[in-house]
């Protein structure tokens, strides 16, 4: 198994950009697909990003595309949601998960592993 932890989010303005990160305990992360969902108040959760094993493959959420880059470093197993031009939608609840099967899973079911998730809030 592995365990994941969120941290880096908080408050910011629009426009402006946010850093956050995934660390993972347990298990050698390099041995998962990894990545982000985020859930608004009301909503589903959404599939945002996710990255490969090695990190050379990503793959991204419609929305957040040209905005957000996702990325790994295995050395220090953790992965990392660089997040730019953020909008007020974009204020949710991020979690990071794992998964050992695939990272082309836009559904949370199919995840295995979740960390608690850390607030952004983007004001206008």
């Amino acid at each position: 198994q592995v365990q994941l932890v969120e941290s880096g989010g908080g408050l910011v303005q629009a426009g402006g950009s946010l850093r956050l990160s995934c660390a993972a305990s347990g298990r050698t992360v390099s041995r998962y697909y990894m990545a982000w969902f985020r859930q608004a108040p009301g909503k589903e959760r959404d599939f945002v990003a996710s990255i490969n094993r090695s990190g050379a493959s990503t793959y991204y959420g419609d929305s957040v595309k040209g905005r957000f880059t996702i990325s790994r470093d295995n050395a220090k197993n953790t992965v990392y949601l660089q997040m730019n031009s953020l909008k007020p939608e974009d204020t949710a609840v991020y979690s990071c998960a794992a998964d050992q099967a695939s990272m082309l899973y836009t559904t949370p079911s199919r995840w295995d592993y979740w960390g608690q998730g850390t607030q952004v809030t983007v004001s206008s």
